[in-house]
């Protein structure tokens, strides 16, 4: 079978241009024998260059991750090329990792796409700036979903969330599960984790908890710095400061760090006990999570939740919204909370920053959790589905 995929999210440095470049990989690591077409806009990875994969560069005005953001746009041109592209090929089926990248198609092939999660629906108000930008999301969105023949999603929580806000049947939707690259593993080095809080500007002694992600509404991270201004309260967590790890301007996403910065800059509790990292390298990321007290994930609502993938690869807990994504995620490695209640939070906070034996029991099952995830695992599912919904020769 020709199997196409639309890798333009690749170079995306949010979750789903994580899961795009993991997926990708571990399909081209064993693609059963099947033919695949990479279309990109820029010059490929090196990992993209093996036997059996064909790689299709579409010269555009403007790369899909410069121009598909929350103020902006792609150009209908461009979608066109990348519609020419595919269907100058014969492929039995075209494989979107984002519906963010999806565009219109010709030629025949069906066409099968993940939606991450259905935040962008649910959460429309903290999510686009605008009515513009809500408008034309919603639009792709309606047309790629009347058009595709199949869809995968991250996790049950995200199902459950699209069928209810896309109104895509829920036998239409397959849940594979996302995992942490391998990199993401326990770093003791105490050279290497002292190095990296000097990077980092962070305290040499302090515990940390660490948040890791978009910096933008719906992750409720203004609820989260009032939660630990709580907490802090408590004498035992005077050696404890809050992390915010990610880009302050969203990486062209909807942002509300100043408003963040400003409610913490006006709280005299968190003075000097919370620190903004911007984006981190992976190389450093691994450190941060190893050297975490905890991890937290206080979003309203998330499609999968990778750092709590990655955190507990490195035999961190998480702390995170009950009966959401990371709860599925994390399971006996989490310790979960209301995400709507301040207080629910901060009792979270404090007790996993006191009861020392909780602590050890939550580490041990992070890393038995993260054993259970695998990209090729991923991989061997998603190719299930394209299997299914693609044209047999």
């Amino acid at each position: 079978m020709r199997i196409g995929i639309d890798a333009t999210c690749w170079w995306n440095r949010r979750g789903f241009g994580r899961f795009t470049r993991q997926l990708i990989t571990a399909i081209l690591a064993d693609s059963r024998g099947h033919e695949i077409y990479l279309f990109i806009d820029r010059e490929p990875a090196p990992e993209m260059i093996r036997p059996g994969v064909r790689v299709i560069r579409v010269e555009t005005s403007a790369t899909v991750t410069s121009a598909a953001v929350a103020e902006g746009r792609r150009k209908l041109s461009d979608m066109l090329r990348f519609q020419r592209a595919t269907s100058a090929h014969p492929l039995d089926v075209l494989y979107f990792p984002a519906v963010y990248s999806w565009f219109p198609t010709r030629g025949g092939a069906p066409t099968v796409i993940t939606f991450h999660d259905a935040i962008a629906e649910h959460y429309s108000d903290l999510v686009f700036p605008d009515r513009v930008g809500r408008f034309f999301w919603n639009l792709k969105t309606w047309l790629a979903r009347r058009t595709a023949a199949g869809f995968t999603t991250v996790s049950e929580a995200a199902r459950e969330e699209i069928v209810r806000y896309l109104k895509i049947p829920r036998g239409k939707i397959e849940v594979v599960l996302e995992a942490a690259d391998p990199i993401f593993a326990r770093v003791l080095d105490p050279a290497r984790l002292n190095e990296m809080r000097t990077r980092l500007a962070l305290p040499p002694d302090d515990r940390l908890l660490v948040y890791v992600g978009g910096l933008a509404p719906h992750k409720n991270l203004l609820r989260l710095a009032q939660a630990f201004a709580k907490a802090a309260a408590d004498p035992a967590l005077d050696d404890l400061c809050l992390v915010f790890v990610g880009d302050p301007n969203g990486d062209g996403f909807h942002s509300n760090h100043e408003e963040l910065k400003a409610l913490i800059d006006g709280d005299a509790r968190l003075k000097g006990r919370v620190h903004f990292t911007g984006f981190v390298p992976d190389e450093d990321l691994v450190s941060l999570y190893s050297a975490a007290h905890v991890v937290a994930m206080p979003a309203l609502s998330e499609g999968f939740g990778l750092p709590a993938a990655e955190a507990i690869a490195c035999g961190t807990p998480v702390i995170a919204t009950a009966g959401g994504a990371v709860a599925e995620v994390v399971g006996a490695a989490g310790v979960f909370f209301d995400p709507l209640d301040v207080d629910d939070m901060a009792q979270a906070i404090v007790r996993t920053a006191t009861d020392a034996a909780l602590m050890d029991q939550l580490r041990r099952a992070s890393l038995i959790r993260a054993a259970q995830l695998s990209w090729p695992a991923a991989a061997a599912a998603t190719l299930d589905v394209l299997e299914r919904f693609g044209r047999v020769r």
